[in-house]
């Protein structure tokens, strides 16, 4: 059967992030390029169903919702790895720390004085009309100040190589039990490359987790109890939830094994009676947090909760209201925010933004809506997005007269030019677009994820590379080249 031959693999117009050009690997995915080469067709086959093999023994699913049914699904993986220079890693993760530092004061700011509306900075209709803004937080100071501890800033490389921030998840971002299985895949399927030692771990994400929840515990000098709260098995990102808790060595629990008692304290239904929680990772949106506090009709969370929030009682993690900064129409004003919190110039761009709210950029996007992805300012997934250039009038129609009905509620970006990577398709290595979820761990230290969770379209030429919508996922490599190595120490040692 046929090899890879690299000289075949057309980059088109696009930055790729292997091949500089066809035969031409970039440094760091040189080892991995020229190791690929020598692997025929049926060699490669039979390590993406080794691949297959260990993701159905290793039982990584995720849910996807279709016509009113759950369907639990293997992941979708793919077995080549985006790489990612070391020296170039590091400027994006000063970049990713300035900007969740921004946006915790940002959401600090929301919850208390609004200097950032009362000087300006942030249009007051924004704050006027936000759909994830909870009246209820208003007041309460979290530990340290932070109230996104973990966040997923999605990026995505334009055309000319640089990395854009695509958009902020500060709700409840999820995705990062699946970088970490990528790894553990991927070292079972291409175990040859990780001997060289250039590729670095991303294993210490979990350690890193639970210090920090551990760190907001109400009582500091005791061993804290740390909890994952999920809404139930039925959730999409259920297999996340139970991931995370068994890595940590913590409970996985639902509102129904809680209970808030008259002193305000939360409690664990256990065997051996009630025990006290002091740290609760939360994966239940705001809504259904509290019957109280939320929606009276939830069944998913715990009674009193928010009552033992305000009271310093019990850490939350994520904060309720902090999605008041996961807000898209939000995110256009970020740059801004960094400006005005920190005084500093922001490391990362935005891509380009235009908010419907403001007449000449509503004017320009129903112009050229054929041009643009219009999104809706709080949707999460993928779901209620315009792709212009694919769209049909009809489609197209309908999402005028949405703008025009609500324009607060929706922004526009240009179509960018995503970068590819190599993916296994009909055998062969063919390139696909990709986009990357890093994680940020804010608490009294920030780390970063090394690299994130790449998510791949499958379909060629397609943009869509949510696992919901039929896209997968691969190994994200940060490698040490010689160059990177050196010039790392270089710095160390000034």
């Amino acid at each position: 059967m046929s090899q890879v031959d690299w000289n075949n693999y057309t980059c088109r117009d696009f930055y790729d992030e292997l091949l500089a050009a066809p035969g031409k690997p970039r440094a760091s995915a040189d080892e991995l390029c020229n190791m690929l080469a020598r692997f025929s067709a049926e060699e490669l086959a039979e390590r993406k169903t080794a691949a297959e093999i260990a993701i159905r023994t290793m039982g990584i699913t995720f849910t996807v919702y279709s016509e009113g049914a759950m369907i639990d699904r293997a992941w979708p993986f793919d077995i080549v790895p985006r790489i990612i220079p070391a020296n170039e890693w590091r400027k994006t993760e000063a970049g990713l720390k300035q900007r969740v530092q921004a946006l915790n004061l940002f959401i600090d700011d929301i919850y208390h004085k609004q200097n950032v509306v009362k000087d300006k900075v942030l249009p007051a209709e924004v704050l006027a009309q936000s759909a994830n803004f909870r009246p209820q937080c208003v007041g309460i100071n979290p530990p340290h100040g932070v109230w996104a501890h973990i966040c997923g800033s999605d990026l995505v490389r334009g055309g000319d190589g640089t990395l854009y921030v695509l958009e902020d998840n500060l709700r409840i971002p999820s995705g990062v039990s699946y970088m970490l299985e990528n790894r553990n895949v991927t070292k079972r399927v291409l175990p040859e490359l990780f001997a060289s030692g250039k590729i670095l771990p991303v294993d210490d994400y979990v350690a890193q987790l639970y210090d920090m929840l551990a760190a907001m515990s109400p009582r500091p000098g005791d061993d804290p109890q740390v909890v994952v709260l999920t809404p139930g098995i039925y959730n999409s990102a259920y297999f996340e939830h139970a991931y995370l808790a068994q890595q940590m060595g913590v409970e996985l629990v639902q509102g129904s094994d809680l209970l808030v008692d008259e002193d305000d304290l939360v409690y664990m239904r256990t065997v051996e009676g009630l025990r006290r929680v002091d740290v609760i990772y939360r994966r239940v949106d705001d809504e259904f947090l509290d019957p109280e506090a939320f929606n009276p009709d939830s069944m998913l969370g715990v009674p009193g909760l928010m009552r033992a929030w305000r009271a310093g009682k019990v850490a939350l993690a994520n904060a309720p209201g902090a999605g008041v900064a996961d807000d898209k129409v939000v995110y256009a004003f970020v740059p801004e925010l960094i400006r005005y919190y920190l005084d500093q110039e922001p490391l990362l761009p935005n891509v380009p933004s235009y908010l419907c709210m403001f007449e000449d950029d509503r004017k320009y996007v129903l112009d050229h809506l054929d041009e643009l992805v219009v999104k809706p300012a709080n949707e999460s997934g993928g779901y209620g997005m315009l792709i212009g250039p694919r769209s049909t009038k009809e489609t197209r129609d309908e999402f005028a007269r949405l703008i025009k009905e609500n324009p607060r509620n929706y922004m526009a970006q240009p179509t960018l030019a995503l970068s590819t990577t190599p993916t296994l398709a009909n055998g062969l290595p063919q390139p696909r677009h990709v986009d990357l979820r890093p994680f940020i761990l804010s608490g009294p230290e920030t780390h970063v994820t090394t690299g994130g969770l790449t998510r791949v379209a499958l379909v060629e030429g397609s943009l869509v590379v949510n696992s919901s919508q039929g896209g997968g996922s691969k190994d994200t490599w940060i490698v040490e080249t010689d160059e990177n190595a050196a010039g790392a120490a270089e710095q160390k040692g000034a």
